[in-house]
């Protein structure tokens, strides 16, 4: 019996199936509606005062972009997502006077750059686009402050750190299926955390938690949060929550402040093995002897001996949580997460003390940083930190198992 279909039928078929999208075209500058203006500032420029400057760019569609102030020389670099600067001048553009110089072109895969070059120390004070019409733009304001308040990034590869992917990141595995992960964002109640640029510690990690809760739930990770409001919970109970919840993992999230200029990027901070005496000396005395190491029932056991068990435990859990901020460190890197000068450090910080379970404090970036502040805020941005966590929990997850089919063998 054949099974040849009819030849119009055949046709007919062709023509219900969809012509794929066609691709979306480069985003190009429209030089003639775009402008960089000067304005003077506080006494006016005869008296030593550079000008506060205005760039806006006009373009033909909405695109991703980033804008950073770095240093030696000072320079702003603006970073735009699939963005044709093809047969355009910088000449054309209205106020290229007003600064050194200015160049643009194509930058890395996907990407553009503009790179303005500028009179003297500056800082954004705002960076925005309006979508709708009549046309996109792209406006960022700087304005001149004095050198003791430059706080650029060191250079233009710093700044490449933090340039978004060019495409979206993979799929991630379900590797983490199983694993219990505790979420503990830092602060909330009568304690806010660091404060800068009308935005608070506390409500900026729970905000994130909560995004990355939903994702790691996606991947069958059964999740657990310290706090899921704006309540305070005492540090040591954050500890004995992660331990009933049997956790896996437990991760604090921070973003932090420190004076302008000291500390920008992602930090991963795991417990500090130097401070481990004092630290087992301290849980001691503080903790009821049932609390410190699940399944082992401490009551009862002089100090000495709830130490020395507690040293024992860490042998295990400290490679193990310097395992996991290696994993993630490497995830960031790898998808241009913008990362501290020293991204992995040892700390005495509570969350970290707990000698039975994988634990890591992730501060995501520095509030009191305007670029960390800006990306803490960016949606796009924070979804791709989250992402990001997903994968590196997930190979952590993989890499765990691994170990523990070696160890029964």
């Amino acid at each position: 019996m054949s099974l040849a279909l009819p030849r119009w039928l055949l046709l007919s078929l062709l023509l219900l199936i969809p012509a794929p999208a066609p691709a979306q075209e480069a985003a190009r500058l429209l030089v003639g509606a775009s402008s960089l203006t000067a304005e003077e500032s506080g006494w006016g420029w005869g008296w030593g005062r550079e000008p506060t400057l205005e760039l806006e760019l006009a373009l033909s569609r909405a695109v991703p972009y980033r804008a950073v102030i770095v240093g030696d020389p000072v320079r702003l670099i603006v970073d735009l997502k699939e963005t044709d600067f093809s047969g355009l001048r910088t000449e054309d553009l209205f106020g290229h006077d007003a600064v050194p110089a200015i160049r643009w072109g194509a930058f890395r895969q996907g990407w553009s750059r503009i790179v303005v070059e500028l009179p003297g120390p500056y800082r954004i004070t705002s960076a925005s686009q309006r979508t709708k019409a009549p046309q996109p733009v792209i406006r960022v304001r700087l304005e001149p402050v004095a050198e003791d308040e430059f706080a650029p990034l060191p250079s233009a590869t710093a700044a490449l750190r933090n340039l978004p992917a060019p495409a979206d990141l993979p799929p991630p595995t379900a590797d983490a299926e199983g694993l219990t992960v505790v979420l503990d964002p830092g602060h909330g109640g009568f304690d806010p955390g660091a404060q800068a640029g009308g935005e608070t510690e506390a409500d900026l990690v729970l905000g994130f938690a909560k995004e990355l809760r939903t994702a790691l739930e996606a991947q069958g990770v059964t999740v657990r949060m310290t706090r899921e409001d704006d309540s305070f919970v005492r540090l040591e109970k954050r500890m004995t929550m992660a331990r009933d919840a049997g956790a896996d993992l437990f991760l604090s999230l921070h973003a932090d402040a420190l004076p302008s200029g000291q500390a920008a990027g992602a930090t991963i901070f795991v417990w500090n093995p130097k401070a481990n005496g004092k630290a087992a000396r301290q849980l001691a005395t503080r903790h009821d002897r049932s609390d410190l190491l699940s399944g082992i029932d401490l009551t009862g056991k002089d100090d000495g001996l709830a130490s020395v068990m507690m040293d024992f435990a860490r042998t295990d859990t400290q490679p193990r949580s310097e395992n996991f901020a290696r994993f993630l460190t490497s995830r960031m890197a790898l998808q241009g997460i913008g990362l501290h000068d020293r991204p992995i450090q040892g700390a005495a910080f509570s969350v970290l003390k707990s000698p039975d379970i994988p634990s890591a404090l992730l501060e995501l970036g520095f509030i009191t940083d305007e670029h960390d502040r800006a990306n803490l805020t960016d949606p796009q941005w924070r979804a791709r930190m989250v992402r990001v966590l997903v994968e590196a929990i997930s190979g952590w997850a993989r890499d765990e198992r691994f170990r523990e089919t070696n160890l029964r063998h």
